[in-house]
Parts: C-alpha cells; structure tokens; sequence
C-alpha cells in the first residue's frame, strides 16, 4: 500500500533516470545548499560587523572558482569511472585501499548529515516565514523524512518525478527573485554595509575571511553525488551523468553568486529567528504572496535535497557490500528494484542525528562539511595519479587542475577543523576512523567465511557417515513432541527424550504418559533445581557426549510450536528459539558445532477437536 507492488527484475533498465529527472534526483542537495551556505557565510562574517560583510561576495567569488575546478574534477571521474562509486573507486584504485575507505566513511557521513542538514534548513526557511512552527522543529523534520523515505522505497524513477516539482519549482521561483531583484538594483542604486553601522566583536583577519570562505564552501557540496550514481542514468550513462553534471553546476553557480551578490548590495540584515535568504527574498520582493511562494519553494527543495542522500548512500553502501565492507542485505535490490536496506539505514541514523541535535542546522554544518572536504580532496588526489598513469590527452593540464582542486580542498577541510574544532568537529576524527575499522572487521569476517567454505585442501571423497545419535527435548506429550519423535525415528534408531523437570514430580506424570505412546524409546528426566532448561539441556548433551567415546555430538531435534499468526509467538515461552540461539553459537573444543533438527508443527487457525 505505501510502496507498491514488486517488480520484475527485467523491469530495472526501464527504471532509469533521464537528465530531466536525473537533475532532479541528484541535484537538490546541490542547488539548495545556497540557503545554509550563504547563512553560513553571514554568521561567520556578522561577528566583525559591517566591516565583515561587505566581503561576502568576493568570498562567492572564490568558492565560484572552487567550484569550476571541482566540477571539472568529477566531469573527468564520470567518464574515467561510468560505474559509479564516485570518490571511493578513485581513491581505493589509485591511491590504495585505506584512502578508499577512509574516502567512503567520509562519504557516508556527508551522505547522513546532508540529509539532516537540508531537511533542518528547509524547516527552518518554513518557520522564518511562520515562526509559530519554530517549537516544532524536530517534528516537522521527522515527519518529512518519513515521506522522503516512503517516496524513495517507491522505487527510483517514481522518485525522480515526485522530485522534479519541488526542484523545477525552486529554480523558477528563485531565479524570477534574482532577476527582479537584480532590476531593482539598477533602478535604485546600492546601499552599504557601512551605513548600518553594524558593531562588530572581532577584527576582520586572514583566518576570519578564510573561516568564512570554508565554511562558506558547503555550498559544494552534493556535487559529487552524480558521480556515485551515473548507473543509475540511460544509456550512455556517462555522458547523460556528465551533461547533467554541467548544468547543475551552472544554476549553482547562478544561484550562489545572484544571491549572495544581492544580499551585499541591498545590505540585508536578518531579524532574529529568521535566515539570510528570507530576509533578501522580504528586501526583493516585500511580505507578500510572492514571498511565501519563495520560502515555501525553499522548504521543498531543502526538503527534497535530503533525496540526493537517499539516491547516492544506497548505491555507495551496495558497492562496499559487493567489495565485501559493508553486510550483504545491503547490496541487495528490494521489491521496487532499489536498495532498500540502505535507504532503510539511512533514514533511521538520519533521524538519530535531527534528535540529538534538536533540529539545528548551525550545529550540523561542520560535521557536514568535513566529510565532504575530505572526499573531494582524496577524490582529486586519486585522479591525478589516474592521469599521471594513464598519460592521454593532454594529462599534465587535467592532473594539473585535479592538484590545484587537492590542494585547495586540503586547504578548507583544515581550516574548518582548525576554526570548528572546539564546536564538536573532533568527532569526525573518531568517527571515521572507527567506520574504517567497522569496514575492515566485516571485510575480514568474510576473508574468514570464504577460506573456511572453499573447497581447497577437502580430499576428493568423503568419508563414512556413523549412525547419527539423536536427542528429542519435549515438555509434555502431545502432538508436537510426537511429530518430531516420528520424524526422528526416520533418521536414526538411536533416540532418547528428554524432559527437563523444573517442578518437582512433573516427570513422573510425563514418564507415565511416554510410557504408552513410545515404550521402546527411552525417556531421559534431568531435574533443574534452578528452573532453567538451558542449562541442564548443555550438560546432559556435554556428558553423553563424552561417554560415547567417539568424538560424536548428538543431533538435538526440536519440536517448535508455530501459531496461526505471527503476532501470536508473544503468547509463548520461545523455548525452541532460545535451544537453538544457544546452541548455534556454542562452539565446543571439537571445533564444529552440534547439529540441530527444527520440526514445526504449525497451530491451524480454527480450533482442532481432540478425540
């Protein structure tokens, strides 16, 4: 009902995204960073007053030229690596297997905090316009994410259409502000920072504009979420990824630049619990209807930009399943031919994340921006040794801009962490260590898996299988406990029950019982006089086994009540599923583990007249 119905497999090549709806999917992230970036920007340089906002657009203008170049860099990736994976396949190919996962942890935090981020940033925009929602933050964020996430399981095509509004909608309506404002600018003449007579607390410094200019650059990020997913695209998949890639870096460019550029010229000044872009979109186009229009198409593509998460983190975390990093449920394609697990995943560490820092996008943005740094720098480094190996056309140029593009980034993400440190960015030093080590426990759990499952070293025939010893736990008579006596006595003769007596006297009426339905095999009764039954089960297992002299363990076959309906398992103990949790994971000094029989009898859904 929420989803729909499941779809053949055949179906997936026809699942696949134009670049209308290719821009859709991949590119809200991107276009709608300008509303936390330039108040970014705006918080970073308001603390030296008016002499530190009147730098804000030259700032854009330096991160328009970080952007060409990282632009530039993932245009080149696309085609180099058309099966995605983005900044993981470059660093783990070019630079090793440790800068691959360090690329890839970095990639699933950004991943995570860019759906926090937006989807927080998008309600705050909401409640600027109407600040009785401000107390309802966290709850407005959840109930989105739910949708997001509902939309995404859906399937992807489904996805990029129900997408495509909200994207289409924002570019129209924040172009149509910008160009009327930019209308306004000619016809009315500048104002100043200057002629607000802002106060400021700090002097305008080199580390100041440069902090400002760093953490300004989170407008960057999002870029890199074409890259990761280009399979995800018609054929050519490369070249519909990378004319995609073009086009939303121009309207970022265009976006970034107006916006910012007008909020200098006009002087614009937020008022309290209310955003940067509001407050030019109230200078440009007054509080009219026209201005809600504006803030509500800021909601929307805040809220859809979370998608680009949705559609780039499955796709990465089935690649580190497939290399082995990551659980194999995660590379598994769902109902709706989409990774479902990862999107699954994603929602809830998402929603962890919005709780813990109650719905506040400032306090997001450095954790964000780290993650994205640190895989653009390891992702440009990567693509120059990719040049510098491969040596085609004009390969110093490429290698050449692929450094600068390094460089710089390497430049940011320690300026941030230097200029954050202090607000919790230390984190992100455990966290994605400790990824990288999640990343490698798993891969090497399944080295392990597969050596012992190979074939290699098993001699050519097998030997004799000895007559099995089994051991049947009941705990009455009835027609389960019969059903898997009958069963066992088609394996082996050699059966022996067991009852574990934990009110004292209740064997000798279950002996009583046993005695006229199965005589010829013997019932064994072991008290528990702490009314446990794992406990005296193991050592009655643990004691025959070593009287039996040949190094065999008995085969344990378990009866298993299965009620009509699943919601009705609460109803008993779970005896059978505790044997077997306990025993499956109890591992003798044999070096195998015991053999268990599971013999369900299931419980009709109408009640069954006894004779």
């Amino acid at each position: 009902m929420l989803i729909g119905s499941p779809l053949p497999t055949q179906e997936l090549a026809n699942k696949r995204l134009n670049k209308i709806r290719g821009l859709a999917v991949f590119s809200p992230d991107a276009l709608s960073s300008i509303a936390y970036a330039n108040q970014e920007i705006f918080l970073a340089l308001v603390v030296a007053g008016s002499a530190g906002l009147v730098y804000s657009f030259p700032i854009g203008l330096g991160i328009i030229l970080v952007l060409v170049m990282v632009t530039f860099s993932y245009f080149q990736t696309i085609h180099a690596y058309p099966t995605g994976g983005g900044s993981y396949i470059v660093a783990s190919e070019n630079l090793g297997s440790m800068p691959g996962l360090v690329a890839a942890a970095a990639l699933m935090i950004d991943y995570v905090l860019v759906a926090a981020v937006s989807l927080t940033a998008g309600v705050e925009a909401i409640a600027s316009a109407f600040p009785a929602l401000w107390p309802y933050k966290i709850t407005i964020t959840l109930i989105l994410l739910t949708i997001i996430t509902l939309l995404n399981l859906r399937g992807i095509q489904e996805s990029g259409t129900a997408m495509a509004v909200p994207v289409y909608l924002f570019l129209v309506t924040y172009m149509g502000m910008l160009g009327y404002g930019v209308l306004q600018a000619i016809r009315g003449g500048p104002s100043s920072y200057h002629s607000t007579a802002l106060p400021g607390f700090e002097p305008v410094t080199i580390f100041l504009l440069l902090r400002a200019f760093a953490i300004g650059s989170t407008g960057l990020t999002g870029i890199e979420a074409i890259s990761n997913g280009v399979p995800a695209f018609k054929q050519p998949e490369a070249k519909n990824a990378g004319r995609t890639l073009i086009t939303m870096a121009g309207f970022m460019g265009i976006l970034f630049v107006g916006s910012l550029g007008l909020t200098q010229y006009f002087a614009v000044i937020p008022g309290s619990r209310e955003t940067i872009l509001s407050a030019l979109a109230r200078q440009v186009v007054g509080s009219g209807i026209f201005y809600y229009l504006v803030q509500f198409s800021t909601l929307l593509i805040l809220a859809v930009a979370a998608n680009t998460s949705f559609a780039s983190f499955p796709r990465l975390a089935s690649i580190l399943s497939e290399h082995k990093y990551l659980p194999n449920q995660l590379r598994n394609l769902g109902d709706r031919l989409v990774y479902a697990n990862g999107m699954i995943l994603l929602a809830l560490v998402t929603a962890v994340l919005v709780i813990i820092f109650g719905g506040d996008t400032h306090a997001l943005i450095p954790f964000f921006a780290v993650g994205a740094f640190l895989a653009f720098t390891l992702s440009q480094a990567g693509m120059v040794v990719h040049w510098i190996k491969l040596r085609g056309l004009h390969w110093q140029v490429k290698s050449m801009v692929n450094g600068i593009g390094a460089l710089v980034t390497c430049i940011l993400l320690l300026i941030i962490y230097v200029s954050k440190f202090s607000h919790g960015v230390w984190i992100t030093l455990l966290m994605i260590p400790f990824l990288v080590w999640v990343f490698q426990r798993i891969h090497l759990h399944y080295e392990k898996v597969a050596d012992q499952l190979s074939l290699r070293g098993l001699p050519p025939s097998l030997k004799a299988v000895q007559t099995l010893r089994l051991v049947v736990p009941i705990s009455s008579v009835n027609r389960a406990s019969i059903e898997a006596i009958n069963h066992a006595r088609s394996i082996s003769e050699r059966i022996t029950a067991l009852y574990i007596e934990i009110e004292p006297d209740s064997g000798q009426k279950v002996r009583a019982k046993w005695g006229e339905w199965f005589p010829d095999i013997p019932l064994v009764i072991e008290p528990s006089p702490y009314r446990s039954i794992i406990r005296p089960l193991l050592d009655y297992l643990d004691r025959t086994d070593a009287e039996h002299h040949d190094g065999q363990l008995a085969v344990v076959v378990l009866p298993e009540i299965i009620p009509a309906y699943s919601w009705q398992a609460i109803l008993h103990n779970q005896n059978s599923w505790l044997i077997k949790f306990v025993l499956l994971h109890r591992r003798r000094e044999f070096g195998y583990q015991r053999l268990i029989i599971d013999v369900p009898y299931h419980i009709k859904e109408k009640p069954v007249k006894l004779h």
